[in-house]
């Protein structure tokens, strides 16, 4: 992308739109497909799960039930720790995010649901066609299904970002029934390119800490938001994240001279309200923070939104992707491989000790 380093992470976020209108109709059809295999199966229960930015989709996709189903978002990381906290629920549906799908709490949950759970149904929507989780069937009598996203999604650089908002949109298609991917897509490429755009024209000094605060379906947005930026800049740009009310609870005390702190204001005008009071009060009360709103007309990033914050947490994110890689490059670090030589953190976690469950 223009006025962005020359990189496989800038190439991956350019690649977003391309990607949401190349696979717009192939989704529709494959989510129509789903939905029927849940209503078949009489399922009532979703439980979204992953590890990192793949656990943070179930956060948004689970804002806001669907056709009578309960929605909730369970991280892998949750239930290989403590399994018995979370699984056992009859008609249940357990649905997998993994870009490469070969992370160890990937593999962990399979090996708890066929041993302890086989009952479980099982949705893996991954980006590589030969991880675990595409290529691994559940030992039953629940059933699996596999949605494998275009191979451009399955991206090559240390940070997940074609990947998090294709399997995000891939997911909304297949849980809400109410909207065609064939026409919302394209509608939301489009307003990515313009808001791609906006950004790479600019490029604000990268900030010692970044804030980033959402409501509702956004607070998950804000959490990947705040992930990326750190993950980017190796950590030498603290970041944190919160829901909007909540940040006046105590971790406000994190605003300091220079903070940047972005909040995402809702589309929904009763949840703005909040979301406008929170922004400025903050800077109000810290002049020398720099507070930014993202979101529809009159925001200091306008974004042409469909008005339904779950889909329209696609746009919400590209400011904290397309910053996260402006500031990495500011530092001098690798984009593709910001932590590259120090041996602390991969693209895909592996290594864990799983230890048996005797539940």
């Amino acid at each position: 992308m223009a006025d962005l380093p020359d990189c496989a992470t800038s190439r991956e976020i350019a690649s977003q739109p391309r990607i949401w209108r190349e696979w717009a109709e192939p989704l529709s059809s494959e989510a129509a497909s789903i939905r029927r295999w849940i209503a078949e199966n009489d399922i009532r229960r979703v439980w979204f799960s992953g590890a990192g930015t793949s656990a943070f989709i179930g956060e948004t996709v689970a804002a806001g039930a669907r056709d009578g189903l309960d929605l909730r978002a369970v991280p892998t990381t949750d239930i290989v720790a403590a399994p018995a906290d979370h699984l056992g629920a009859t008609d249940l549906l357990v649905v997998q995010f993994g870009r490469s799908g070969d992370s160890s709490e990937s593999i962990g949950t399979l090996d708890l649901l066929d041993r302890c759970f086989a009952d479980a149904f099982q949705l893996a929507v991954t980006c590589n066609p030969g991880g675990t989780l595409a290529r691994r069937q559940p030992a039953g009598p629940g059933e699996g299904r596999v949605l494998l996203l275009p191979e451009d999604t399955h991206d090559r650089g240390f940070a997940m970002t074609s990947s998090y908002t294709t399997m995000l949109l891939s997911a909304l298609a297949c849980f809400d029934g109410s909207v065609d991917a064939a026409e919302r897509l394209p509608r939301l490429a489009d307003a990515a390119e313009t808001v791609l755009a906006r950004l790479v024209a600019t490029a604000p000094k990268r900030p010692e800490r970044a804030i980033f605060l959402g409501s509702g379906a956004l607070k998950g947005v804000a959490r990947e938001s705040a992930l990326k930026v750190l993950e980017l800049t190796a950590g030498r740009t603290m970041t944190q994240w919160d829901s909007t009310l909540g940040f006046r609870h105590g971790p406000k005390a994190a605003v300091a001279e220079g903070t940047r702190v972005c909040v995402m204001i809702h589309p929904d005008e009763h949840t703005a309200r909040y979301d406008r009071d929170v922004a400025a009060e903050i800077a109000r009360q810290f002049p020398t923070a720099h507070v930014e709103t993202i979101g529809g007309r009159g925001c200091d990033l306008e974004l042409p939104l469909t008005g339904d914050a779950r889909w329209d947490a696609v746009l919400y994110v590209l400011a904290a992707q397309v910053r996260a890689v402006q500031w990495s490059a500011e530092l001098g670090l690798p984009v593709d491989d910001p932590f590259a030589g120090q041996g602390n953190l991969s693209r895909v976690v592996s290594g864990v000790t799983l230890y048996p469950f005797a539940g």
